[in-house]
């Protein structure tokens, strides 16, 4: 029964296999024969390169995002739907991992599908190429572990990469508060300063220089200086980030002094920048604590007991010895 049950795993594991590569050659042949097709076109055109005024590539010429959005588009013309049922609270999360995108969930629900479906089948292929496929029972144990780790991968990722950019965000915000009050008691008004924020710290900081370009590109689209600030909270996701836009937005409302409510929250950011290191550092003694205890003490236990145990040999063989005369 078991050479039985190891010879339709066999087959069924190349079944699967042979099925996902027809599949995926029958997807992507079409988009191999277009691109032929429009270099054949574009070879009789004069080639016309888009360069924006900068020097650099522009949105519109970003090939990552042109590639991602062909390969979605060609998926999602054969029938396959990459939307999400929680697609605001996805775009929500992707958002404050970096990915502002308008394809970012659709590409994260492809990821998520292709390493959920992609994963058992590499699982499997690898077990019967080295011969070593185990029982039915454990073989539809580890797919389903496979597919499990393949769905949730993405997901913490994601829940890292936004982890680290709040980190970072939150790390660099103090400076870029101080480099805002000297604006502002230069005389600069707070829409310039968002303009000037954006465009001194986009070495030292700069997913905190992003975040304000895009303010004070709201502002210059229309948008009101309440929106733009919620915007920003929102984008962020760091609560003091979100304190901030609060008090920004109350002292336009009642016409406090800007400044001096600056002054006071960058003193409150730099203590709380300082309180979160000490807090670092006096977790140190616990973590060490750890190493310590495994292989330090173990060395310490037998450098004091050897003594004791050789002395203890000693005299058991000498009463050994003399019982024996």
């Amino acid at each position: 029964m078991t050479s039985v049950g190891d010879t339709f795993a066999s087959i069924l594991v190349l079944a699967i296999v042979f099925v996902a590569v027809v599949l995926v050659v029958l997807a992507l042949a079409p988009m191999f024969t277009r691109n032929v097709d429009m270099r054949a076109r574009l070879s009789t055109t004069t080639p016309t390169p888009a360069i924006n005024q900068s020097g650099g590539p522009s949105l519109r010429t970003d090939q990552t995002q042109s590639v991602w959005a062909r390969l979605i588009t060609e998926i999602e013309k054969r029938g396959l739907s990459l939307t999400d049922t929680k697609g605001d609270v996805l775009a929500e999360r992707l958002m404050l991992a970096g990915y502002e995108q308008p394809f970012a969930v659709r590409a994260f629900v492809l990821a998520r599908t292709v390493l959920t479906v992609a994963l058992p089948l590499i699982l499997l292929g690898f077990l019967a190429l080295t011969n070593n496929l185990p029982s039915p029972t454990w073989t539809y144990f580890y797919v389903i572990l496979a597919a499990v780790v393949g769905l949730y991968l993405p997901n913490f990722i994601i829940s890292s990469r936004a982890g680290e950019r709040r980190k970072e965000i939150l790390n660099g915000f103090p400076d870029t508060l101080d480099l805002m009050l000297v604006c502002i008691e230069a005389g600069l008004g707070i829409d310039a300063t968002f303009a000037r924020i954006g465009a001194e710290i986009t070495t030292s900081h700069p997913l905190l220089a992003q975040l304000f370009a895009n303010v004070s590109l709201e502002l210059r689209a229309g948008r009101s200086r309440e929106q733009a600030l919620k915007t920003l909270a929102r984008k962020s996701g760091v609560p003091e980030i979100a304190a901030f836009t609060t008090l920004i937005i109350q002292s336009d409302r009642l016409g406090a002094s800007i400044a001096q409510a600056l002054r006071i929250y960058a003193a409150e950011m730099r203590e709380g920048r300082k309180m979160r290191a000490e807090e670092k550092a006096h977790r140190i003694p616990v973590l060490l604590s750890v190493p310590l205890v495994c292989f330090l003490l173990p060395v310490m236990i037998a450098v004091l007991m050897l003594p004791a145990a050789i002395g203890m040999k000693r005299g058991m063989a000498t009463s050994a010895a003399s019982s024996v005369r």
